[in-house]
């Protein structure tokens, strides 16, 4: 299969109208079609609102892109046709159209928003098919002069920057003729051969490119090794995206415009490339990109030797997003990034430099990055929106930052960067591996906008272009945007300048004001993600705290907590912009992986019931460490109707060690208790599961015993009353009897 160049500069939705049966035989009625609005895809699509759409036109190749004296005198472009409709098609017919030549830069970017007349000069049809059938596709190619008199001429005789209408005419079955099909681009013509050039400018534009090396997060564990899928494998073997944007990374070094490219790096992206270049796992099996990513980082390292680097924030962390959420220890560690390209790349990125993600930040986020030191920022034009010119400018003087350190801002060219942009896809780029072919992106409009800027502007501006983060443009788009710019650079039209030298100049006196953009807050990580990444950090930062190192030879707790934090920081990648599916599946793996760390530390649960022999007897527990560093854990024992538990002082558990501990109760009384006991760190984050004991006890308690001790007192007071008051009876009765009583004699019975 052909690989699709998407020539004609970003051009291209389907146009199609209902068939039109009065049309004009000359251009089978212009209207209701009108060209789609220049856009990065080559290839037109069906528009589910249009009850009836005839053909897709696939462009897929244009030559000259960029028109020199030293190219040839025509245009051709080539590409195919296709009936996706119901019915045949006939008399299939093209032609290439183009309008006056754009005088302007606001004419230029309108251009780029939307389609501009393209039909001043209309020449002849030319036919490409007799017929098609339902879903038939023909192959085209299409060559047209340049100038002169010819029917099909375009009749281009000064340079400038054209708009270019590729029209597909034809008749539908049982309908008129009509304009099926419409593709809008501009082609900029630096010279016309044979003919009038442009001059080289007395003030050439200054032309930095960064160019972007980011992936989307896909570490999970980097000792042992472990990816979270192999979609790296292919963006680091040939022709995958990676490996394409370092080889045209090299292709740029070996000219003149060298000194202007900055290598923009994702220091997550360098680790993870790292840790699979010594070996890795995907779902439990051995990665297949090993000995690939090893070659491209070695690569990367030999080239990036004495050139100009800048650390993206680390994971590419979405800096506003972690602002707003008042995570200024996340901040501080994506801002820490730069440590991971030293020691990997060996290489020194510029100091206290960053490039937020889409290159916004607010107020809030600019003081939050000046007090950590940053002074260097690579942002969008939006974010100083109403400061004319593209000169660095001066942040800081509102209050945003330290007012001894304002911050100096470089600020991206928004005509020539905005244009190499891909269109809206169903699952986001950061998240492709290898250049996308069946929609391919187009930089032609980056073309003519870097054209209009070096060859018609001549105002010495500064031109910095900055290509998408996880740019995913075919390899030959990437590298046709590149010979453009070696061309323009090459001809005195523009020079290379570098971005460590805005950086480096005084501080600019042009002062700017922040400006959010309003759909700025819409991109952001949502704000119920950031909320649940600050309540995991915060009680990760807890159990830090409980931790410490056994000895000088015993691990760090940073060594078990860095990780972690890493995990959290990659839940705010601007990778799941716009992919929130994305980010709640890295926090649940950052969770889990928390939740692992604490599961470490535990009360290890009897096989049998504890019998206590007193009252006061203790219940003895074991509680366990299996992390390699010392813990300060507190025990906690849940209320249990019958024993009053005492509280413990804090314990503190060896590495990887076990303790028996005694833990003080009063027995209420007696019976079979299940006592419930866990872990806390002293701050009172929760370690391990919860244990149940069964706790049995024959003794008594002390309200018990006393109860029993007043019940027996009563029972001898009582005993003692009832006896004393007999006696006191008896006596009574003896007291009665008479005194000669003795004299009596007593009757005798019956039966005597």
């Amino acid at each position: 299969m052909k690989r699709l160049l998407s020539a004609v500069a970003a051009a291209g939705f389907l146009l199609a109208a209902a068939p039109v049966a009065s049309a004009a035989p000359n251009d089978g009625g212009r209207v209701p079609v009108k060209p789609a609005p220049a856009t990065q895809v080559w290839s037109t699509r069906v528009q589910s609102q249009q009850s009836e759409t005839w053909v897709r036109l696939d462009v897929e190749q244009l030559s000259p892109r960029v028109v020199t004296a030293a190219g040839p005198d025509s245009v051709t472009v080539s590409g195919k046709v296709v009936n996706v409709s119901d019915r045949k098609v006939f008399d299939i017919e093209l032609r290439l159209e183009r309008g006056q030549p754009l005088d302007s830069e606001d004419a230029v970017r309108k251009a780029l928003r939307e389609p501009t007349d393209a039909e001043v000069v209309q020449p002849e049809f030319t036919s490409i098919a007799k017929e098609l059938q339902p879903n038939e596709t023909k192959q085209f190619s299409l060559t047209v002069p340049l100038k002169g008199d010819a029917p099909t001429s375009l009749d281009i005789t000064k340079p400038g920057v054209y708009p270019i209408l590729a029209n597909i005419n034809g008749q539908p079955d049982f309908g008129g003729r009509a304009r099926l099909a419409a593709l809008s681009t501009l082609l900029p013509v630096v010279a016309v051969p044979g003919g009038e050039s442009v001059g080289v400018p007395a003030a050439p534009a200054k032309v930095t490119l960064i160019w972007p090396l980011a992936d989307r997060p896909r570490l999970i564990s980097e000792s042992p090794a472990v990816l979270s899928d192999d979609e790296l494998a292919g963006s680091l073997s040939l022709g995958g995206r990676l490996y394409t944007l370092l080889k045209a990374y090299e292709s740029a070094l070996d000219s003149p415009l060298a000194a202007g490219v900055c290598l923009a790096v994702d220091p997550d992206l360098i680790r993870t490339v790292d840790a699979m270049s010594k070996g890795y796992q995907v779902a439990g099996h051995e990665g297949r990109g090993r000995s690939e990513a090893k070659l491209w980082l070695d690569q990367l390292r030999l080239r990036t030797g004495g050139r100009c680097v800048i650390a993206l924030p680390d994971a590419d962390a979405d800096l506003v997003a972690l602002s707003r959420a008042k995570l200024g220890g996340l901040t501080g560690l994506a801002l820490e990034g730069a440590d991971v390209i030293r020691e990997v790349l060996q290489v020194q990125p510029l100091a206290n430099a960053t490039w937020p993600e889409d290159g916004l930040v607010d107020q809030q986020t600019l003081a939050d990055l000046s007090t950590r030191g940053v002074t260097s920022l690579v942002v969008d034009q939006s974010t100083v929106a109403g400061t004319p010119g593209t000169a660095p400018v001066r942040l800081g003087d509102q209050g945003g930052g330290d007012a001894g350190t304002p911050t100096t801002a470089v600020r991206v060219d928004g005509m020539v960067s905005d244009a190499l942009r891909d269109t809206p896809v169903a699952r986001p780029v950061a998240g492709l591996a290898t250049a996308q072919q069946s929609q391919p992106v187009s930089v032609q409009n980056a073309l003519a906008a870097l054209t209009y800027r070096a060859g018609f502007q001549s105002t010495g501006q500064n031109v910095v272009i900055a290509p998408p983060r996880r740019w995913n443009a075919p390899a030959g788009e990437i590298v046709t945007f590149l010979d453009t710019a070696k061309f323009l650079v090459g001809g005195g039209y523009a020079t290379a300048t570098g971005l460590e030298s805005l950086f480096a100049a005084a501080v600019p006196d042009q002062a700017a004001t922040i400006s959010y953009p309003a759909d700025g807050g819409s991109r952001e990580i949502p704000s119920t993600i950031t909320g649940q990444v600050a309540d995991s950090f915060h009680q990760l930062e807890q159990m830090a705290g409980a931790m410490s190192q056994q000895d000088a030879a015993s691990a760090q707790p940073a060594d078990l907590v860095d990780p972690l934090r890493l995990d959290l920081l990659r839940v705010v990648s601007g990778a799941w912009r716009g992919d929130e599916s994305g980010a709640v599946s890295a926090l649940a793996l950052g969770t889990s992986q928390i939740d692992g760390l604490q599961s470490q530390v535990t009360v290890n649960e009897p096989n049998s019931p504890i019998l206590l022999g007193s009252g006061d007897s203790p219940i003895p527990v074991t509680i366990k460490n299996r992390l390699d560093v010392r813990v300060t854990v507190r025990i906690v024992v849940e209320d249990t109707p019958g024993i009053l538990a005492k509280q413990l002082p804090d314990q503190v558990l060896p590495a990887r060690g076990d303790r028996l501990v005694t833990v003080p109760v009063e027995v209420l009384r007696s019976g079979r208790f299940s006592v419930h006991m866990r872990l806390t760190t002293p701050s009172g984050v929760e370690l391990g599961d919860r244990a149940r004991l069964e706790v049995s006890s024959s003794a008594y308690g002390t309200i018990t015993l006393v109860i029993t001790c007043l019940a027996g007192a009563t029972l001898v007071l009582l005993s003692a009353r009832r006896i004393y008051r007999r006696v006191r009876a008896s006596r009574a009765v003896r007291a009665q009897v008479p005194n000669d009583a003795s004299g009596v004699t007593p009757e005798k019975s019956s039966a005597s």
